[in-house]
């Protein structure tokens, strides 16, 4: 397994296992299979997990199986283990938030992951129109300063609010971004501002919450209800990205490049994102260790300048998405931020 500094001793997996589908919404999960599986991926190699806060019952969870991996493998074998999680302050709470309960959510983590410091902590702000996330971001700087946090990042702030942050001398190390072949945003203003400040992306949805498959090759476009919201999400995407037609010209082709190189079209997908500028490491979200393998074998994918032409050839036709990073998703009446869930971290939803 590759793996990649995020800042001085902060050693990360490129590849990183993912939580949300752990979460609420995805399907019925059994603790201690969960548990099992993340200490099969962490003896394999993928030693960073990614959680929020807002994902019901996963801080909970990776705080178990820290223990249990303390336990089967010893203090050593736990220090290459790294909890990346979220603070997301629901909606309803930005207006009037204040430093006590910013802190409050950092010290309802630690408790949750059963640590003494958080290695990353990752901001979210719903509302740009609610004042206060850069004061936020500041609480966040004092509480790294007083030992709770060891590094902090930001997940879909856009290029001026990122700016913004590093400015005003909050030390982001990282931005967790939607990035894959079908959503290229974060190349167009905020990778230039993370090369010149020594921040690394960690990038979600490299397969389109499982579009980018061989399950979805030559089947006809989905009519019906979608099994879950990550799959509503990735199909708008598609739309936007070019319709259906095109959608299947990209996996004819990855699947030519997947056959070509022994593995699969998701492998492939991923692979052509941890080659971007500024990727530190790809976020799978596995629900269990069916497809440890092959996320595995992402580090072995040399694609060459065929392969990429290949690729080329057919995104030539898309359509780039509109905006900046997150900016579709921040309007709350359009389509892709009418599927969103915004106060999730009241502790009754928690």
């Amino acid at each position: 397994m590759e793996t990649h500094v995020l800042k001085d001793d902060h050693v990360i997996s490129r590849v990183i296992r993912g939580g949300w589908q752990l979460a609420g919404g995805h399907g019925a999960v059994d603790r201690d299979t969960a548990i099992d599986d993340m200490v099969a991926f962490a003896d394999a190699g993928i030693t960073t997990f990614d959680c929020a806060d807002i994902y019901t019952g996963v801080e909970e969870l990776i705080g178990a199986f820290r223990e249990r991996y303390r336990d089967l493998r010893g203090e050593d074998a736990l220090s290459r283990i790294c909890v990346h999680t979220k603070l997301v302050p629901d909606l309803d709470r930005l207006i009037g938030l204040d430093r006590a309960h910013v802190e409050e959510l950092v010290d309802r983590s630690l408790s949750r992951l059963r640590c003494e410091r958080l290695d990353l902590v990752q901001f979210h702000w719903w509302d740009y129109n609610a004042p206060g996330w850069l004061d936020v971001a500041l609480w966040l700087k004092e509480l790294r300063e007083a030992g709770k946090i060891r590094n902090i990042g930001v997940t879909n702030f856009d290029s001026d609010h990122v700016a913004a942050m590093l400015a005003a001398g909050v030390p982001l190390v990282s931005a967790q971004v939607q990035y894959s072949l079908l959503d290229t945003r974060p190349a167009k203003r905020l990778a230039g501002i993370a090369h010149d400040n020594g921040m690394s992306f960690l990038c979600y949805g490299t397969v389109a919450g499982g579009f980018l498959s061989e399950k979805w090759l030559g089947q006809a476009e989905p009519v019906a209800d979608l099994e879950n919201r990550s799959l509503v999400k990735y199909k708008l995407i598609i739309e936007d990205f070019g319709g259906w037609d095109l959608f299947q010209a990209l996996l004819a082709a990855l699947k030519q490049v997947a056959d070509k190189h022994g593995t699969d079209i998701a492998s492939v997908a991923s692979r052509c994102v941890l080659d971007r500028d500024q990727v530190g490491a790809v976020i799978v979200g596995a629900r269990n260790r069916a497809h440890l393998p092959s996320n595995l074998g992402l580090c072995e994918i040399a694609l060459d300048a065929d392969d990429r032409a290949q690729i080329a050839e057919v995104l030539a036709s898309a359509r780039e998405l509109d905006g900046d990073v997150y900016t579709l998703e921040r309007d709350r009446h359009g389509r892709h931020g009418r599927i969103m869930k915004y106060n999730l971290n009241d502790e009754k939803a928690a």
